[in-house]
């Protein structure tokens, strides 16, 4: 019992030490170890170059895509004013309700829905608190989904926050008017003042339809596209219902802004990323997976997928962008990851410090043959998987680029999401394309249109175009 009691103490104190090693330094870490062998200091030199081209096109706004780059100053210069009154209605919504629904998709959402995960939890409405429980709609178009929402709404005090730039993107506008009438309903009159709007700043249906109606709005800046947004109000109002402290996740976003100025790879560990990402694309790595051992970031993953999918996914180029969960995903995925096809690399994200500890207790009979992990935490079990599993697909012809995080906190989510869009902008146009356009995405959206019998003239015509291709 004596030796068991010291087991757990030793590992207890190794984590306390991983802690104390990293406590001066809460700057994100680029780990190179599992990439020996698949990327040479020879090929990142001559990747200099055009690192530095992509840096001038980038930070001297020469490139396509260069009125959408108020992202990259946003940490610094965020409108005060409004940020005052997002902290102030934030708390004015916790009174008021027990149940805040987010309307939107893609970056109207996804970043939103990440923050609360990566700072609070994945079961964040499940756990107890004293903030409102947050729900997200208008990602999807399925009846299911919205007829078990408004069944979790019965009862309960309700807000919502819809968030479109123009307010006619079809997913978050029918979800919008289901819980418009829910609420005019519900609350008559009084229903204006639980609705909150992130829309553009003068013009737009949803605009108009909030001036006339005199629902509280906040702006989605016309130089930030969605997928950048999340450190806008977009991002931040039901950051902030969730209790996280945004002014730290800013800060946290201005440090890395000023640490990724130089643009020697050498010297930028975001820079780098982007440059290793083109290294392995060239050598036929046309998979990128994001890898995590922490399920709170699996909504991460979905930000991070759209970031670059969106992003890159255009003129026939790009990587895939897709995800797992391990050790989870191991048990699923981890065949084809090990001994498929040789065109994915990793890029795996290393929580240093757990938000819990917890020790694995011992069993005197060990039944499951165990006992030889009795007394570890499961933190250190966790990492050791981590360890064990990048070892193992480097053996097997996956490299793995590792981006060590502190600690799931505000801070490092606002240094890990621009680390993430600068490298997603700088690797873009090293690719060769315009990172902040999404021409593909309008497809769909022009044949549903049509579909479902929009006025015009151009969807008339598409319409009758669509018919022949369907009979």
């Amino acid at each position: 019992m004596l030796e068991n009691r010291v087991n757990g103490m030793y590992y207890i104190y190794y984590n306390a030490m991983m802690r104390y090693s990293r406590k001066d330094n809460q700057m994100l870490k680029l780990n190179e170890k599992y990439l020996r062998g698949f990327v040479t200091k020879e090929e990142l030199d001559e990747m200099q170059v055009e690192v530095a081209k992509a840096d001038d096109i980038l930070m001297n706004k020469k490139g396509a895509g260069s009125d959408f780059l108020g992202w990259i100053d946003l940490p610094v210069n965020y409108d005060k004013e409004e940020f005052d009154r997002i902290v102030e209605t934030a708390e004015k919504i916790k009174r008021m309700c027990d149940i805040l629904v987010v309307i939107g998709i893609g970056g109207s959402y996804l970043g939103a829905r990440a923050a609360i995960e990566f700072v609070k939890s994945q079961r964040y409405n499940f756990l107890p608190k004293d903030t409102p429980d947050i729900y997200f709609a208008g990602n999807s178009i399925s009846s299911s989904d919205m007829a078990e929402l408004l069944q979790i709404c019965e009862g309960k005090n309700i807000c919502i926050n819809v968030i479109s730039k123009s307010g006619k993107t079809t997913e978050p506008a029918i979800a919008f008017r289901i819980f418009r009438k829910l609420l005019e309903d519900k609350y008559g009159e009084n229903a204006k003042d639980r609705i909150f709007v992130t829309t553009d700043k003068c013009k737009g249906k949803l605009k108009e339809l909030s001036d006339q109606n005199g629902y509280e709005t906040f702006v989605v800046p016309d130089d930030i596209g969605g997928r950048y947004s999340v450190l806008t109000a977009v991002g931040l109002l039901p950051i902030a219902v969730a209790g996280a402290d945004i002014k730290a996740m800013m800060q946290g976003a201005a440090d890395a802004r000023k640490a990724y100025l130089d643009a020697d790879i050498n010297k930028n560990d975001c820079y780098k990323y982007a440059a290793i990402r083109n290294i392995l694309y060239r050598k036929g790595k046309k998979i990128e997976v994001f890898e995590t051992y922490e399920s709170a970031l699996q909504m991460t993953s979905e930000w991070w997928k759209q970031l670059y999918g969106e992003s890159e996914g255009k003129d026939n180029k790009g990587i895939f962008p897709t995800s797992v969960t391990f050790s989870t995903d191991l048990h699923s995925l981890g065949q084809i990851i090990q001994d498929g096809e040789r065109t994915i690399f990793g890029t795996i994200i290393d929580v240093k410090e757990s938000n819990h500890t917890i020790i694995i207790p011992d069993d005197p009979k060990n039944a499951d043959e165990l006992n030889f992990i009795s007394n570890k935490t499961m933190d250190y079990v966790n990492h050791t998987a981590f360890i064990a599993t990048a070892l193992a697909h480097c053996d097997g012809g996956v490299p793995n680029i590792v981006i060590e995080v502190d600690k799931r906190d505000e801070y490092n989510f606002g240094y890990l999401v621009y680390f993430f869009e600068k490298a997603c902008g700088i690797s873009g146009y090293i690719l060769g394309v315009n990172p902040f356009d999404q021409p593909g995405v309008e497809g769909y959206k022009n044949n549903m249109y049509a579909l479902l019998g929009k006025p015009g003239k151009e969807h008339d015509k598409r319409r009758e175009e669509l018919k022949l291709k369907i009979n």
